[in-house]
């Protein structure tokens, strides 16, 4: 156990995840062709998967709790990506539609994402990318969402 220790110290793994996903936001937000932020984009691809889907579904698929949620979509809104209609069965919810723009958006993230998955996969085999994504995986499971947080999102 204590070389397992010595061995996740010496990999500073909290810092080099901090970095990484910082560098990674940036780069993604400085697309010369990315009309949307990293958090619409994936607002987008759960829409193109499955249009009008519940805001309070859509949260949960982005792992952000209601006043998160309702502040992207307010975003996505005003910038006419998405539009949120009240639920016909249940007129206290929402569902979030794309719009014409929110589609054209979706095409281009999804060609942007392929992009950098490429850039992030480069140099690595099959299973080593299985590895990483399982080890990415298992942080959610360690460390689940904390609802009292829901609000800084």
């Amino acid at each position: 156990m204590r070389n397992k220790e010595a061995a996740a110290r010496h990999h500073r793994l909290i810092y080099l995840l901090n970095v990484a996903q910082r560098r990674l936001q940036r780069s993604m937000a400085a697309q010369p062709s990315s009309e949307v932020t990293p958090a619409q984009a994936g607002l987008l691809f759960i829409l193109g998967k499955q249009d009008g889907v519940l805001m309070g579904e859509a949260g949960a698929a982005l792992d952000m709790g209601p006043a998160g949620i309702s502040g992207l979509v307010d975003r996505s809104v005003a910038a006419r990506l998405v539009e949120r209609r009240a639920d016909r069965e249940d007129g206290r919810a929402w569902r979030v539609w794309l719009t014409p723009k929110g589609r054209t958006a979706l095409a281009q993230a999804k060609t942007d994402a392929a992009a950098i998955n490429a850039a992030l996969t480069e140099g690595f085999t099959s299973a080593e990318i299985d590895i990483v994504a399982r080890w990415l995986t298992s942080i959610q499971d360690k460390f689940p969402r904390d609802p009292s947080r829901d609000s800084e999102e």
